[in-house]
């Protein structure tokens, strides 16, 4: 119905008439636009130039926020996998989803993920998953290398702490691509609540991340995994999405370590099992050029010299570059060997074979590789050579498959022992497969593991097949004998062939391209075309023998095998042609002439080294009756269906010529004439044409030396004299038809030449639409090309020594030295990072930095406590100085960190570049309730530069007072102090200022001081100083990684004061002045008010003193009644007071003589004890003698024997 409307409108379109007309003319004139603009002006004017205004600078504004500062992009051809870390709380679904993940892109399940695990997602990427623990030092890490973070969040519990926690470190560290990830979204059996819950994590997380940022819903679980069509459209954002170079990954090197192997000596294990270990590490190098034997960081272990490095084949490469829609299945690889996934892994010096294989259906209790590898070892009947002999190649499900004796014919070899790298598609790795010739097949068994997807059915079809195949290559290989036998190489058939396979080199993938369609299609053509060209050898090299693969190992036995094929056929075609016409040897035949006919041919013919290598250079014929696949990888030769391959042709590296040239002749010389730098390369490049392009170009100029003026010729004069000349140089017919086609072709010269000026000159000055960012971009894009152009050509052996390992590269890495923990407790759950440092890196000294306490942190930091830092690669514990410039310069310490303020840091640390981020935590052991990034800052200064002071407040007492002048003591000690700070500034407590003159001798330490007023004894001075602080040096990396596995999550480094006195169970005794005491205020006393004499006169009555004596109090002795003697009575008085002086004078003298008497009995009695103690003492000498005589008798009795009686 839809074609019939269209018919019919399409025959009632007017072909005359005024609408007819009216629309030819518009179709003529184009556009209408410009007409009504004309008809109706007011229509097209401007209604508000304000509005307008506002509407350009908003799309300006939102044109000009989506560019970012154009980077020169240096990821090199085969990029490294994308980092992908999936960080979530405990119990959220980050391995469901990796295996969710992993399944999707692979098509295979893993049931254990340890470690980092790597796939190919696509035909230019792969990305390598990481599971982040809920342990901050993984997480520190993590975010140093992810390029994109999968953040899982429980929907159904809402944020949790560990979330914002790591999204703050990413802010510190380079904000690596962020998206959201809901879980648990089937808790919810209301539909309205669930879409409330959504909307306010969404708003919740873009602002935290940005606004728009992505956030996927996993709505439930089917059979303890998420929805497929999901995980599918996670998986396609994962693998379009762009990533923007972070600064601290492009320009230091890093990798992460996806195997570890310990490379020491079992003896001195034995030994010695606590020694350093000398330890290799693999994986892919990002990031920017490592170059060998420097030194790097391992996070969690510390620093090292890299005794070695290696670049290895990559164990998951990238597929092949032939246009296809989706990825075949041999190429979804997975690498995991620390998940015991991985395939056949080569070392540099050995092969290790990682089981189980590609589906891996582990147990879930834990079971070491090793024990596995026993256990399939002790299960072996068959021998591995008997295996390999009855092995067949079958790469694909329902292809043909091979056995060792179709190869053996194809091929042509003797028998013995053969090596065939074959692809095997249930282990995804390349194996070594030893062929014995001779042989019958006896079982399909090529890698150990059985195919799902291979049944009986399609085992007996290829068995059908092979047969089939042998006996129809045995017919081949007698026919072709027997041709060569019987006939001779026609040398015109080689001649087309040559010719052919040059025609065929020129064709090749082309340089730019419109699109990426467009060269992947030149890309797979010339491969294509490479595959025929090995196909269509002269029959020197069979197509069986012939394998694709990419190491060197494979070329090197190809390139052998190759040889000896050569030099059979080289032998096999003297005997032919030496034996030709019965007995005469033909090859001594015209000798000079072979000579010299082969030296001119190889002076004409450029060699064509895709020839060399491979043979004659054919065309690919794509028709399946000529070219029979075998297994889908091998070809068979069939020398009777194609004209073009010669069993006997001649050796292709050799030169035959067929003819001699003549070089008198001018046909000759003109054949070869624009081969030289003055002929005609290409259309209008001959280089007369170019000088006249210059000359016309630049035109008069001046030498500024000499002041000559030297005028260009035009155009005009050009083809003036060029006519003349011709006029000049014309005598008959034939040369006037010559010069006319001559005028033609130098017209046509000019017009091309002019419009390349015009060209030219508007690409200098028409700018058109482009702006400076497009500028920066062209020059950035054009130094990412000369960057990827300057050692292209050069092969990876040479090129590593000039430029060292490129990023993309998997690198073996070995460092001796490392810690014995770090291989007893090592935990595949833990992420290793081998991070490079530069050159100045490895040091340590101090650093400077800006810091500010995170405003979620509960508590401020203390000046002195130590702080765990995460700066570039390492994590480190020191002891920081916190400080603030003033606005003189002068740097002060600071006791605490200021609330919602930024404040400077001072830090003995390893030296970082400029501009670095870092974060603080003040302990990585265990999970706390509350957050755990307690500052973050940047570095400033690497230097110490920044001297920090505190103040220092000295006190000292007047203790002389003149009238302004007073001398003060107890601030210096010495005499010398004073002098340092003379002419200094000092103030009392109530305000008066004053300056420190001169040393006083005594009392040590005092001085002379001058003040604004007199000073009260009452008064304090004290003087303000500064007092510079040194930085503790204390620099203690965080080795959490060589903790025993379980306890990797509780490394505790110094404790602060305040945690050491509370473990102690110590309490502060506090300071007797800054407890409380109740005020006693003394009452003061003032000196009476003394008036001049003269003041006093001038004074009013009323103010003048009152000279009257106060009223004081009665004395003691006026109160009392006084007694007058009697003369007696005195006389009395006067004898007793005689008496008792006496009497005391007697009693004096009495005591002093008893106490005289008193000392001679001491002294006696002393004398006496003396001698009794000297008697008592030789007594007990006498007797101690005597006794030990006794003991002596008994013992020589004892030791002669008893006596015997005479």
């Amino acid at each position: 119905m839809d074609g019939k409307v269209k018919k019919q409108k399409q025959h009632q379109q007017k072909h005359s008439g005024p609408k007819a007309e009216k629309k030819k003319l518009k179709k003529q004139n184009g556009s209408t636009e410009e007409d009504e603009r004309k008809r109706n002006p007011k229509a097209f004017a401007v209604q508000s130039a304000v509005r307008m205004a506002k509407t350009f600078h908003r799309a300006q504004d939102i044109k000009t926020k989506k560019h970012h500062v154009p980077v020169v992009d240096r990821t090199p051809l085969e990029p490294p996998p994308i980092v992908i870390v999936v960080v979530g709380p405990p119990k959220v679904g980050k391995s469901t989803l990796i295996r969710c993940l992993i399944k999707n892109f692979t098509r295979q399940k893993l049931t254990d993920i340890c470690g980092p695990v790597t796939i190919v997602s696509g035909k230019k990427r792969r990305l390598t998953f990481m599971e982040c623990n809920n342990d901050i030092n993984s997480m520190i890490d993590l975010a140093k290398v992810a390029d994109l973070v999968l953040m899982l969040i429980d929907a159904s519990f809402g944020f949790e702490m560990e979330t914002f926690e790591f999204l703050n470190i990413c802010q510190v560290h380079g904000f690596p691509r962020i998206m959201g990830v809901l879980t648990h979204l089937d808790a919810f059996k209301n539909n309205k609540t669930l879409r409330k819950t959504k909307k306010n994590l969404k708003h919740r997380f873009w602002t935290e991340v940005y606004q728009g940022a992505k956030l996927f819903y996993l709505s439930g679980m089917v059979y303890g995994e998420y929805q497929n069509q999901e995980v599918k459209n996670l998986g396609r954002f994962i693998s379009v999405m762009k990533f923007r170079p972070l600064v601290w990954q492009t320009s230091h090197p890093y990798i992460l370590a996806d195997r570890i192997e310990d490379l020491t000596d079992p003896e001195r294990l034995r030994t010695d099992p606590k020694c350093d270990r000398t330890v290799s590490l693999y994986g892919y190098l990002r990031g920017t050029h490592l170059k060998n034997k420097g030194q790097v960081h391992i996070p969690g272990v510390g620093d090292f010299q890299m005794s070695d490095v290696n670049f290895l084949p990559d164990p998951c490469p990238l597929p092949g570059t032939q246009k296809k829609r989706a990825l075949n299945e041999k190429e979804r690889l997975l690498y995991a060997p620390m998940a015991g996934v991985g395939g056949v892994v080569y070392d540099k010096d050995a092969v290790y074979i990682d089981l189980p294989a590609n589906h891996v259906k582990q147990l879930q209790e834990e079971v070491r590789p090793t024990t596995e590898l026993v256990q399939s070892l002790i299960e072996t009947h068959v021998t591995l050579d008997a295996k390999m002999a009855a092995s067949k190649v079958s790469l694909f499900s329902g292809s043909a498959g091979l056995d060792p004796t179709d190869i053996s014919e194809q091929s042509g070899v003797q028998e013995g022992l053969r090596e065939i790298h074959v692809w095997d598609a249930h282990t995804q790795t390349q194996r070594r497969k030893v062929v014995f010739t001779g042989l019958e097949e006896e079982e399909d068994d090529v890698s150990g593991s059985s195919s799902d997807e291979d049944d009986d059915g399609s085992d007996q079809e290829n068995q059908e097949e092979e047969d089939d195949l042998s006996t129809f290559l045995k017919e081949v290989r007698d026919k072709s004998e027997k041709a060569t036998k019987g006939s001779t190489p026609p040398v015109k058939k080689r001649k087309l062939e040559e010719m052919q396979g040059e025609e065929e080199v020129i064709a090749e993938a082309p340089a730019f391209a419109d699109s990426e369609d467009e060269l992947e299609r030149g890309e797979a053509d010339s491969e294509g075309e490479g595959e025929a060209e090995r196909a269509g050898d002269s029959g020197h090299c069979s197509k069986e023998s012939e394998e694709d693969s990419d190491d060197e190992e494979d070329g090197d036995e190809d390139d052998e095998s190759m040889e000896e094929e050569i030099g059979a056929d080289d032998s096999d075609e003297e005997e032919e042609q030496g034996k030709y016409h019965s007995g005469t040897f033909k090859w001594k035949e015209g000798l000079q002439q072979k000579a010299s006919a082969a030296f001119l041919r190889h002076q004409e013919a450029a060699p064509n080294l895709r020839k060399l290598v491979y043979g004659s250079v054919v065309e690919a014929e794509d028709s399946e009756e000529e070219e029979e696949e075998l297994g889908g990888l091998f070809r068979v030769n069939r020398p009777q269906k194609s004209k073009k391959v010669q069993a006997d042709a001649l050796d292709c590296s050799h030169f035959n010529p067929d003819i001699s040239h003549n070089w008198e002749l001018e046909e000759m010389l003109n054949s070869i004439r624009d081969c030289f730098v003055t002929g005609q390369w290409e259309e209008g490049q001959d280089a007369a044409t170019l000088l006249k392009e210059d000359e016309e170009l630049y035109g008069d100029f001046e030498d500024l030396e000499t002041g000559k003026v030297h005028k260009g010729t035009t155009g005009e004069q050009d083809q003036a004299e060029r006519e003349q000349r011709h006029d000049e140089d014309e005598t008959d017919d034939e040369d006037q038809q010559v010069k006319m086609d001559d005028e033609e072709v130098q017209k046509n010269k000019r017009l091309e030449k002019k419009r390349r000026l015009k060209e030219r000159f508007d690409t200098e000055y028409d700018d058109g639409d482009a702006t400076y960012f497009d500028d920066l971009k062209e020059e950035m894009q054009k130094q990412a090309e000369l960057n990827r152009a300057e050692f292209e050509d050069m092969d990876d052996e040479s090129r590593v020594q000039y430029e060292g390992f490129r990023p993309g590269m998997y690198v073996r890495l070995e460092i001796s030295s490392l810690p014995c923990e770090f291989v007893t407790n090592f935990d595949p759950h833990y992420p290793v990072i081998i991070g490079g440092l530069g050159t100045s890196e490895g040091n340590v000294g101090y650093l400077q930095m800006r810091l500010k306490k995170h405003r979620w942190y509960e508590r401020i930091l203390k000046t002195r406590d130590p702080l765990i830092l995460s700066l570039g690669w390492r994590r480190f514990q020191t002891i920081p100085l916190y400080h603030i410039e003033d606005h003189n310069g002068r740097h002060r310490l600071l006791k605490y960190t200021p609330q919602h303020m930024h404040c400077g840091a001072s830090i003995w640390g390893p030296i970082t570049p400029q501009g670095t981020g870092f974060l603080a935590v003040q302990s990585v052991s265990g999970v706390k309730a509350n957050f755990r990034i307690a500052a973050t800052g940047v570095v400033l200064d690497l230097d110490k530069s920044v001297t920090i002071v505190k103040k220092l407040k000295l006190i000292g007492y007047p203790y002389k007072i003149f009238q302004n002048t007073c001398f003060i003591k107890g601030m210096f000690n010495t005499v010398l102090e004073v002098a340092k700070f003379e002419g200094a500034s000092i103030r009392t407590v109530s305000g008066v200022r004053g300056q420190i003159k001169k040393a006083l001798s005594t009392p040590p330490g005092a001085f002379r001081a001058t003040f604004e007023d007199r000073l009260l004894m009452s008064d304090i001075v004290f003087l303000r100083s500064w007092y510079p602080v040194s930085i503790p040096q204390l620099y203690n990396p965080v080795t959490s990684l060589l903790l025993p596995v379980g306890q990797k999550d509780s490394w505790s480094g110094m404790r602060t004061v305040g945690q050491l006195k509370h473990d102690l169970g110590v309490r502060n005794k506090p300071s007797i002045d800054s407890l409380y005491k109740p005020i006693t205020r003394a009452p003061r006393h003032f000196n009476p008010l003394h008036i001049p004499k003269e003041l006093q006169k001038a004074l009013p009555f009323k103010s003048k003193p009152k000279l009257l004596q106060p009223k004081g109090k009665v004395p003691r002795d006026l109160k009392r009644a006084s007694v007058i003697r009697e003369p007696h009575e005195r006389k009395v008085a006067e004898l007793l007071r005689a008496l008792s002086t006496v009497h005391h004078y007697k009693k004096k003298v009495a005591q002093r003589a008893h106490h005289a008497k008193h000392k001679e009995f001491l002294q006696q009695k002393e004398k006496d004890e003396e001698a009794k103690m000297k008697r008592m003492k030789d007594a007990r000498k006498k007797l101690y003698r005597i006794m030990g005589q006794k003991d002596q008798k008994k013992q020589r009795s004892s030791l002669k024997g008893t006596p015997q009686d005479d």
